[in-house]
């Protein structure tokens, strides 16, 4: 099993933290969000990772090394400029060369979602796309039907709604967690070149009859540790017990 973590970002929510260190290796009770994020992949079985940097890569390369990779495979994906999520997994794409599918996963996401649940899902669905999403207040939402398929995304702050197939039943707005499954067969419909975005690939994808699926992941815990106020409370939830580290 494969996966991607997305490493690139400059972390600018996280300044002066990131003034001097890159974000992925931004610390909660001593361990840098990669080791945290490398970790649960390595328990759900994943065994060769591929991460693109940017914004101290020098950094990141070091730290790995330091570590032994982990004790799996490791390759870096360097981009010299930013190429968004969708480009930064293009550029990867041969990286994923099993035809199985594999995960994507952000480095500023702490969860205690079952990745190996997710998986199966994506599986049993035959999707070429499966998103973790769950109901929280953001101003981005994937537009999700009764059957758990994506039908469309909807931006709040542009007031911009994109909908892209006819929904089985009622609809709601789902936020996303920054965790994909992906199917290989991605490859064949990623056209675009340079900086862009995942969210318009899947919506073409949609458009073309495909299934992108989302798996609710209400019942886990979750954070987005973009912000300083994520940074702290994510210490707070530590300290009392309500998330264990890996």
């Amino acid at each position: 099993m494969k996966a991607m973590i997305l490493a690139a970002g400059f972390g600018t929510r996280l300044k002066p933290l990131t003034n001097k260190i890159p974000k992925a290796l931004i610390e909660i009770n001593g361990i840098p969000l990669l080791e945290l994020v490398i970790k649960k992949l390595i328990a759900t079985g994943v065994k060769e990772v591929i991460i693109n940097t940017h914004h101290f890569a020098d950094q990141v390369e070091s730290f790995l090394k330091k570590r032994n990779n982990f004790g799996i495979h490791i390759e870096l994906s360097h981009e010299p400029e930013i190429l968004g999520t969708g480009g930064g997994l293009q550029k990867a794409a041969c990286f994923f060369d099993e035809n199985k599918p594999f995960f994507l996963h952000n480095v500023d996401i702490l969860s205690t979602i079952n990745l190996t649940q997710m998986y199966q899902y994506h599986l049993n669905n035959h999707s070429i796309v499966t998103l973790a999403v769950k109901q929280r207040k953001t101003s981005r939402y994937f537009i999700m039907d009764e059957k758990n398929r994506i039908c469309g995304h909807e931006d709040i702050s542009n007031q911009l709604t994109r909908m892209r197939r006819t929904p089985q039943g009622k609809t709601k707005l789902m936020a996303f967690c920054g965790i994909h499954v992906i199917s290989p067969s991605i490859f064949n419909y990623m056209k675009q070149c340079g900086n862009f975005s995942i969210v318009d690939v899947y919506l073409n994808l949609i458009e073309k009859g495909l299934t992108v699926s989302g798996f609710q992941a209400d019942e886990f815990y979750w954070k987005d540790v973009g912000k300083l106020e994520a940074l702290n409370e994510i210490h707070q939830d530590v300290e009392n017990k309500i998330i264990t580290l890996i």
